[in-house]
């Protein structure tokens, strides 16, 4: 493994470990980021919040184990455009989400499947 793909990986699983944490202390800081069908899906905000909190940990550790890192790298993709398309219209806030979805896009393409030669 590379120095570019720990370094990566670091940011990115920072990235993903620290809104479940500081969620835990300021919940109302980050349930506004939720859209409106996901509030109409979990009505509690609480179990809405530590839910989402829950599999930003899981993709984080994921991330930080090293292993089968092409899996949470799409994973972590996703998430991050769907936070950048569901809140577009606070681009002052999430603009750093666009170079943290370009960190996953980039071990997505590190740690692809290659094909059995």
């Amino acid at each position: 493994m590379n120095n570019g793909s720990l370094i990566l990986r670091l940011g990115l699983a920072f990235a993903f470990l620290y809104p479940p944490i500081a969620a835990i202390f300021n919940p109302s800081a980050w349930i506004g980021y939720f859209p409106q069908f996901a509030h109409a899906l979990i009505p509690n905000d609480a179990v809405l919040l530590h839910s989402f909190g829950f599999l930003e940990i899981v993709i984080g550790l994921w991330i930080l184990s090293g292993k089968y890192i092409f899996y949470p790298s799409i994973a972590a993709a996703a998430l991050l455009f769907l936070i950048i398309v569901f809140n577009f219209s606070q681009m002052d806030i999430v603009f750093r989400d666009i170079s943290i979805f370009a960190m996953a896009i980039a071990l997505v393409f590190l740690h692809r499947p290659r094909p059995l030669a």
